[in-house]
């Protein structure tokens, strides 16, 4: 989903390998920067990053209802063009917080100064952080598939990694996959234009794109 009309709507995003190496090098700058200037206190009255998924690379939801009313963090959008994908490959399912604490052992990369004072306002828990390291999962994965059973039972909450580590599923949306390779495409299908009156609660389709 492009959240703009679409005439608007920007182009699939490509090259996730590009795009993954440099969410790497943009995590390991903010973490030195953060572990730098920012209090250790993690009830200090500061903001840092809160998501623990890339946010250039493709994401697709299952379905246009799940895109429209299943959202973490809405910006009050009053348009939306739907783009068509179809993928293939290996496809990661996170279905628990076991899983998603699984997916950090495997592959880990800390965040504890950039994430600290975000998520011990969320969880209470001060401590160390820990998230997936998205571009090494993508040398083993094509995709990330967040279920909605995984996102409702364990996004934003408490995710035990190990007796020092913990992690928090942040910025993902239920049915929500991450394509971390270049194996998907827009579809045949045509897009869809919907809208949502600034003065009204429901979305409705205005027409094929």
């Amino acid at each position: 989903v492009d959240w703009n009309s679409a005439e608007n709507a920007a182009p699939l995003p490509t090259d996730p390998a590009a795009a993954l190496r440099m969410w790497t090098r943009e995590l390991a700058d903010e973490e030195q920067r953060a572990a730098r200037d920012r209090p250790l206190d993690p009830h200090a009255r500061w903001s840092g990053t809160w998501w623990s998924v890339p946010q250039t690379i493709l994401e697709t939801r299952g379905t246009v209802d799940a895109a429209l009313e299943l959202v973490e963090d809405s910006f009050g959008w009053t348009a939306a063009t739907f783009i068509p994908v179809s993928g293939f490959g290996s496809v990661l399912e996170i279905e628990s917080a076991d899983d998603w604490a699984r997916l950090c052992r495997d592959y880990p990369v800390e965040v504890t100064a950039s994430r600290r004072h975000d998520w011990f306002r969320t969880t209470g828990r001060n401590g160390r952080w820990v998230i997936p390291h998205w571009e090494r999962v993508a040398q083993d994965w094509d995709a990330v598939h967040l279920t909605a059973l995984g996102y409702y039972s364990s996004a934003t909450q408490l995710v035990r990694v190990d007796a020092e580590f913990a992690s928090v599923i942040a910025g993902w949306a239920p049915d929500s996959t991450l394509w971390l390779r270049d194996v998907a495409r827009e579809a045949t299908a045509a897009r869809q234009e919907w809208s949502r009156p600034t003065d009204q609660d429901e979305w409705a389709r205005i027409t094929d794109a």
